[in-house]
């Protein structure tokens, strides 16, 4: 079933990047909030299962056309995107990619099914950009690869890095916890991937402290002859890069030497657009997925011709 309500007046430009939302859920939602507030992403269509979620009924509430056949909508309407989000599951994004592929859209994943190319803005954008399927790959993923990246680029060898997040219970919805193996592999892929560490693992704590705590996540990292220096001038910029899409990203511990090991800490706190602020471990995904989308706008965007 589908729902149009009537879009807000005012003519961009320039022709914005179309893109579909696939999952009503909070972080589908908080998505559509983001985009909305995009200079260069225009929602199409916000697509689930539930037309009484409250994810529809706040699309519905912003004038977003609203569906419930879930992919198949994109499928009989391929004309509302040429970018599809999909914040659904691991599960059922493998089973999405095939036919986003075949219709020739971008798919954005936010889910830790591994099949696209693994993203992180502030590290490799510009190679994402080749892709036809992006993989933000877990939200201790994206809040830890950018200092495993900058370890990479300060360490000579890295023996092995370790990385614990703790979340808020309440930020943790049902798709997070149905894909914890999914997103401990995942996390560990890029973990190797990012930093070029010969062993990985990751932790994920589901913190239920009231009042909620904000994400943290602490990297630990294991080289032969640690050069604290280097890393320091390398955090730098990375956390220039990082903030300037997610403001929230701040190093609140290190790095510094305990037990023979590198200890960074960062802290996450979300824009609290439609999550919470404490949910930084849901915005710092969304965030990432945007910056993605709006280069891959920039890239493909056009003037908008006078007549």
């Amino acid at each position: 079933m589908e729902i149009q309500v009537a879009a807000v007046p005012g003519k961009p430009s320039f022709d914005k990047l179309r893109v579909a939302i696939l999952g009503s859920g909070n972080i589908g939602t908080d998505l559509l909030i983001k985009v909305l507030r995009s200079e260069y992403l225009q929602c199409g269509a916000f697509v689930g299962r539930n037309l009484s979620s409250p994810g529809m009924a706040k699309a519905m509430s912003l004038g977003v056309t609203v569906s419930s056949e879930s992919i198949s909508y994109i499928e009989k309407h391929p004309g509302c995107c040429e970018l599809v989000f999909d914040a659904t599951s691991a599960s059922d994004h493998r089973q999405h990619a095939p036919i986003l592929e075949r219709m020739g859209k971008i798919a954005i994943d936010l889910t830790p099914a591994q099949v696209g190319r693994m993203c992180v803005p502030s590290v490799n954008m510009r190679d994402c950009l080749e892709a036809s399927n992006v993989n933000m790959i877990t939200c201790g993923g994206q809040a830890s690869l950018p200092i495993a990246h900058a370890l990479q680029l300060s360490q000579a060898e890295i023996d092995y890095i370790e990385v614990v997040s703790s979340i808020a219970s309440r930020s943790a919805g049902p798709a997070t916890r149905r894909n914890l193996d999914e997103y401990i592999h995942t996390t560990e892929k890029g973990i190797k991937a990012f930093s070029g560490s010969h062993r990985a693992k990751a932790i994920l704590n589901l913190n239920p402290a009231q009042p909620c705590i904000n994400m943290q996540t602490t990297i630990l990292a294991k080289v032969e002859n640690p050069n604290i220096p280097g890393l320091q001038e390398a955090l730098k910029k990375v956390l220039e890069m990082v903030q300037a899409y997610v403001p929230g990203y701040q190093v609140i511990v290190g790095p510094l030497i305990e037990n023979g090991r590198i200890v960074t800490m960062v802290r996450v706190s979300g824009l609290g657009d439609y999550l919470p602020s404490y949910a930084g471990n849901l915005d710092i995904i969304n965030c990432a997925a945007i910056a993605t989308a709006e280069e891959f706008a920039r890239n493909l965007r056009r003037p908008v011709q006078s007549v």
